[in-house]
């Protein structure tokens, strides 16, 4: 098993991509590869001693029909070359997660259309996924797992067929250069959010609230309790009172402020207060040594910077 892993590796090396390279990329024939498959060896050993044996006894009836299979294995080579070439991969990333949930990797596939593709597979290390066209279009996933926050380098990824009769694999490397973001796992359990610490805290209008905001026309729906009778009978028009709720503060996220913790259990709690600004929709500014201030904002772009830029600090020096 070793030995056959290292022989494949060398044979990969040789193999194009040898490197990195942008997307998208389109398979041309120099870029697919055939080999047999263990039962195209089988049928081609069967084929030879078929051949051998008619050839022997000078059976021309089983000469022809050796030589009639042994074409056909010779048009699924080609068959099969035919089903990569020109295929085109436009795309391939994820969504970030926390580190330790998978990484749904999505490969966007386009093909031209007058040629039927099937039977394509995508292969990523031990993991393989389907990947299917559908008028030329389609994707195939792969559920990567990640262990570390940062950015995911992705090696080689093959595009392989089977198709149409079994007897030989044709594939496609590709090698995406974009690698892929995981963002830091959030502590669990951790503490509340800490107490806002924004410049002052936003309101909103409600009709339940505790201050008077200001005065406005009936709108129909409005209940009765807050129409202002008196107001309404000075001016002559139906006044209903509007009130100020507090509806959160700004939440500061401050990477100081975070104390008796190493670095990386200071970037899964400050992951885990983002996910809770987010969640109770207050706005949220994050702070970090040597970068400007994230915010105050909130919304998922905001989270996804505030992640990001957490998923990107300096490992831990032990």
């Amino acid at each position: 098993m070793v030995g056959g892993r290292g022989w494949r590796r060398r044979l990969e090396g040789w193999a194009r991509p040898r490197g990195p390279e942008p997307l998208p990329v389109r398979f041309d024939r120099r870029r697919v590869y055939v080999l047999p498959t263990a039962f195209g060896l089988f049928f081609g050993a069967l084929l030879l001693a078929m051949g051998v044996g008619a050839l022997n006894y000078n059976n021309n009836p089983a000469l022809l029909l050796c030589l009639l299979l042994a074409g056909a294995a010779n048009t699924s080579l080609l068959a099969a070359h035919l089903q990569l070439t020109g295929l085109s991969i436009d795309a391939i990333g994820a969504e970030p997660v926390p580190a330790g949930i998978p990484l749904q990797v999505r490969v966007h596939a386009n093909a031209p259309p007058g040629r039927e593709r099937r039977g394509l597979r995508v292969d990523h290390g031990e993991l393989s996924t389907s990947l299917s066209l559908v008028d030329g279009h389609g994707q195939g996933v792969l559920s990567i797992p990640t262990e570390r926050r940062g950015w995911l380098e992705l090696d080689r990824v093959r595009i392989s067929t089977t198709r149409p009769l079994g007897l030989a694999r044709a594939w496609a490397w590709v090698w995406p250069e974009t690698p892929l973001l995981v963002y830091p796992a959030p502590e669990v359990h951790g503490p509340p959010l800490p107490v806002g610490g924004g410049e002052h805290a936003r309101m909103r209008a409600h009709p339940a609230g505790e201050e008077l905001h200001h005065l406005r026309r009936y709108r129909h729906g409005d209940p009765r309790r807050s129409i202002a009778w008196k107001p309404s009978a000075r001016r002559g028009v139906l006044l209903v009172r509007e009130y100020e709720q507090p509806r959160g503060m700004d939440v500061l996220l401050d990477w100081q402020q975070v104390h008796g913790l190493g670095d990386e259990a200071r970037i899964r709690r400050l992951a885990h207060w983002v996910d809770e600004a987010e969640r109770e929709g207050r706005r949220s500014t994050l702070l970090l040594p040597g970068q400007p201030p994230i915010g105050p904002a909130s919304g998922p772009a905001h989270r996804h910077a505030c992640l990001r830029a957490l998923a990107l600090l300096p490992p831990e020096r032990g």
